[in-house]
């Protein structure tokens, strides 16, 4: 199946910054009868892989480990070609490029669930096709899931410059909404790329019931308690909370916000919901469709080789990466 029994991956030894995170070498691993090995050609860091690396929130860590990650290869979002397949497999065949999710992506191979990959059209880069898996598809089940968008909303997307923000601006507007960005200074003129038809800089403009009336607000790296944020709500307006960034503390850290989300929405004129991602080929599919057609971008912020990948993960843990970061473990030689 591959020429040689190691390869390279990335890996972590405890939790913190991306001091503990180091290349390796490791054992390639191999695929069981429902399952198919890929050779990976990108991977995308998103901000689940800063929570994981951070260890927080730390209620995380009874599934992963308490001091250092039980699975030490990370990452989740990959594009590649598949080398193997299991025997109980017919989806996909020897040679197929795919994108999709699974755990330990970050490597030269990984093993993967076929009902969380799909195939990548030829007229995707592996790069564009590496940013969907995880951040794509939040952003579209947050749209078409939880917020259930519709035409002539009024859309206001906070971190509207980041990797899930950047798909979510672009596929509220695809349903029809106008979409206001809330992002720092520097990511206004992408996210107005994006389509935004409006973008607010949060640190001029700090106070939401300044920023106007919307529909619907889907929170992707705010932090501002619920009730700050419903009063840029209108009357029966929707907030969703995506992710676990805000300020609930190590244990928490913004997990509570979707806790709460769901304790108060009963009892509220709004509709407050949080985000939970699944990892499905279905949605992958739907969005690389969406990548060839040109009706989506992937919005690529920054493309750096595998070994420059510790760099990248620690822009996109400060947040100055505009969209999304690709690492490139194999260059695609036709789309250069």
């Amino acid at each position: 199946m591959t020429a040689t029994d190691t390869m390279r991956a990335i890996v972590q030894h405890g939790y913190g910054g991306t001091e503990v995170l180091s290349f390796a070498d490791v054992a390639v691993p191999s695929p069981g009868p429902k399952q198919v090995l890929v050779n990976v050609h990108a991977v995308s860091p998103d901000s689940g892989t800063v929570h994981l690396m951070t260890g927080r929130p730390s209620l995380v860590r009874p599934f992963m480990g308490w001091r250092t990650p039980r699975q030490p290869v990370i990452g989740l979002a990959f594009a590649g070609v598949v080398t193997a397949v299991g025997s109980a497999v017919e989806s996909v065949r020897v040679g197929d490029r795919v994108a999709g999710s699974a755990p330990a992506a970050f490597a030269d191979f990984v093993v993967a669930d076929p009902a969380k990959i799909a195939v990548v059209p030829a007229a995707v880069s592996m790069v564009d096709a590496a940013t969907v898996p995880i951040s794509a598809g939040t952003a579209l089940q947050a749209v078409r899931d939880v917020a259930r968008i519709q035409a002539g909303q009024r859309v206001l997307v906070i971190g509207a410059g980041g990797g899930v923000g950047s798909f979510l601006t672009q596929l509220a507007i695809l349903e029809g909404a106008s979409v206001t960005g809330v992002a720092s200074a520097a990511k206004a003129a992408f996210v107005t790329s994006l389509g935004a038809e409006r973008v607010i800089d949060y640190r001029e403009s700090s106070e939401p019931a300044e920023w106007g009336e919307f529909d619907v607000i889907i929170d992707t790296a705010d932090g501002r308690p619920l009730h700050v944020l419903r009063r840029a709500l209108a009357e029966r307006g929707a907030l969703v909370i995506v992710g676990a960034d805000g300020a609930g503390g190590p244990v928490l850290d913004g997990v509570d916000r979707q806790l709460r989300a769901a304790l108060l929405s009963p009892w509220v004129k709004h509709r407050l919901v949080g985000v939970v991602q699944r990892e499905r080929g279905s949605d992958v599919a739907v969005l690389l469709d969406h990548l060839a057609a040109g009706r989506l971008s992937a919005a690529v912020g920054e493309v750096v080789p595998f070994d420059a990948a510790r760099e990248s993960i620690h822009r996109l843990q400060q947040r100055s990466i505009p969209g999304k970061a690709v690492i490139e473990l194999r260059a695609e030689e036709s789309q250069r």
